[in-house]
């Protein structure tokens, strides 16, 4: 199977699906680290400019509290020894200044780091200061650029008499910057280490769940996996490890009777849709059709009903832990086999009457060849008699053709194999059935149940009643057969249940599980009892069956 190349294989990148993953994993880590370091530096160096300059401010306002400063700028004049000189040198070799420099009136300084400089005016403005108002900024000066803070010197009786100018060298804030840069690409460095092997470990499982297959890969499968999900007649359901639905195609959707207008339907063909994430028993209802989709009944080729159609259904599991089912429609080929079934019926029918009519035949040859004439008017007379008493109770009572000829048929097949059939006295039928063939199923299905367990029986008998309530239709069969346990009266009619060997054109165990789905669709039940002598009692109650 080959792909068409993609626009990462044109560029000259990896193919494997799991090498793209880890570049992209490593570049966004690599790209978020590197925002982050410069998101972190920009404010860092304003920080550190804004504490430089309020250092500088803090030394300034402590040297213009020192009231012998005040006094000595009084006292004193511009000289390089002069008492201010000293304090200021002073201050600035305790506290890591660049320069305290105090000035007069004037803007003369009266102290400077450079001797030769006093009695100067300042570099820079000092009305702001001189005018009573203390200043931070960032300036350049004689010494350079420096972060600075200037305040007014105040005299004993209030008066401003001059300022004080401090300075923190300015390439001591950025050195300051570069020396916090080392521990900061460290940390980045670190950062970036542990995403490269979180995100190459995500990878490694990302390689083992993709198989190493690439994108352009994956595509096709997918897009093969949709074709062929849309394309298959098998009915196709995938679940989760907690039993819940992931994946429903079209013709499981139409085979479970899900309608894409139903509750909870698909919201687009060949996709789980509406049903994603819920329970299998709420999506499809419970019964063994989730029983065997869940995986609560095991077994291969295990036949369900869901609904009028029967469903083979086999499921295999995941290596996630969930698994899939796959659903075939075998309503088809079950019909066939019923009427496999009544084809078989009617030529054992056949069978038995031809057989018994050679019996009578030979008979009656033995009876003209000794001369007994009348006795054989008598037998021909007395055997057309049975054959038509019996058609005629039968038609006299059921009034449908088809349910008629099947009784007819049913009664010869009994007659045969020892067990008498009959119709309860209070049997009455008209002919105004809605369904007859679905009638006929039922009837049919359970007559031969009833035959099974009767045969063999102390004094077998299998007693049809067919009658009609109003609009309703109301059937019992009865037999002399062992009967059914009350434990088990309700899972006989479950799909697959059966306590008679298979057959080898068809499963055992549906019978019973159809009977009780066309009685269920049209609004009625099926239920087993016990008879009065000890056998079954199987009764069939069909509302509005009768036109």
């Amino acid at each position: 199977m080959r792909f068409p190349l993609t626009s990462a294989r044109r560029l000259g990148l990896p193919r494997r699906a799991v090498s793209q993953i880890l570049l992209t994993q490593l570049a966004i880590a690599a790209g978020v680290v590197a925002l982050a370091t410069g998101l972190f530096l920009a404010p860092l160096g304003a920080q550190l400019d804004d504490q430089a300059m309020r250092r500088a401010l803090a030394i300034a306002q402590g040297a213009a509290a020192d009231p012998n400063l005040a006094a000595d700028l009084l006292d004193s004049r511009a000289t390089a020894d002069s008492p201010v000189q000293a304090s200021a040198e002073r201050l600035r070799r305790a506290t890591g200044a660049e320069y305290v420099v105090v000035l007069d009136l004037d803007g003369i300084r009266r102290s400077h780091p450079s001797p030769d400089r006093i009695g100067l005016p300042v570099s820079t403005d000092p009305s702001e200061a001189l005018g009573g108002r203390e200043v931070m900024e960032i300036d350049e000066g004689t010494l350079g650029r420096s972060a600075r803070g200037k305040v007014p010197l105040i005299a004993a009786d209030g008066e401003i008499i001059g300022a004080v100018s401090v300075g923190i060298a300015y390439d001591g804030v950025r050195d300051r910057l570069l020396g916090a840069i080392p521990g900061l690409l460290a940390y980045a460095g670190g950062a970036l280490a542990a995403g490269a092997l979180v995100a190459y470990l995500l990878s490694r499982r990302i390689h083992r769940q993709t198989r190493d297959l690439a994108f352009s890969d994956i595509a096709g499968l997918l897009a093969e996996r949709e074709a062929m999900l849309h394309s298959i007649r098998e009915g196709v359901i995938a679940l989760d490890r907690h039993g819940r639905v992931r994946l429903v195609n079209d013709e499981a959707a139409r085979l479970l009777g899900l309608t894409p207008h139903s509750p909870g339907s698909p919201g687009a063909p060949g996709a789980a849709g509406g049903f994603t994430g819920r329970p299998l028993d709420e999506v499809i209802g419970a019964g063994r059709t989730a029983d065997v989709l869940s995986g609560r009944v095991t077994g291969r080729d295990l036949l369900t009903v869901q609904g009028p159609r029967v469903l083979v259904a086999n499921r295999m599991p995941t290596e996630d832990g969930g698994a899939v089912a796959t659903l075939r429609d075998r309503t088809e080929l079950e019909h066939l086999s019923r009427e496999l079934d009544s084809t078989r019926g009617l030529i054992d029918a056949l069978r038995a009457q031809d057989h018994e009519h050679a019996n009578r035949l030979h008979t009656l040859l033995g009876l003209l060849e000794l001369g007994l004439h009348e006795e054989a008017v008598e037998f021909v007379t007395e055997v057309v008699g049975v054959h038509r008493t019996t058609a005629e109770q039968v038609t006299e009572k059921i009034h449908d053709p088809l349910l008629a000829a099947l009784l007819v048929g049913k009664a010869t097949v009994a007659a045969e194999r020892g067990v008498p059939l009959r119709l309860a006295p209070a049997s009455l039928l008209p002919d105004r059935l809605v369904d007859p063939g679905g009638l006929v199923t039922i009837v049919g299905n359970l007559v031969d149940n009833a035959l099974d367990a009767s045969v063999g029986s102390a004094s077998p008998l299998v007693e049809v009643e067919l009658r009609a309530e109003g609009r309703s239709a109301v059937l019992r069969v009865r037999d002399s057969g062992p009967g059914v346990p009350a434990a088990h009266r309700e899972e006989i009619f479950t799909e697959g249940w059966s306590t008679k060997q298979p057959e080898a054109h068809r499963e055992r165990g549906l019978g019973l599980a159809l009977v009780r789905r066309l009685a269920e669709r049209q609004g009625g039940s099926a239920r087993a009892g016990g008879a009065a002598d000890g056998g079954a009692e199987f009764s069939v109650v069909l509302p509005e069956a009768l036109r």
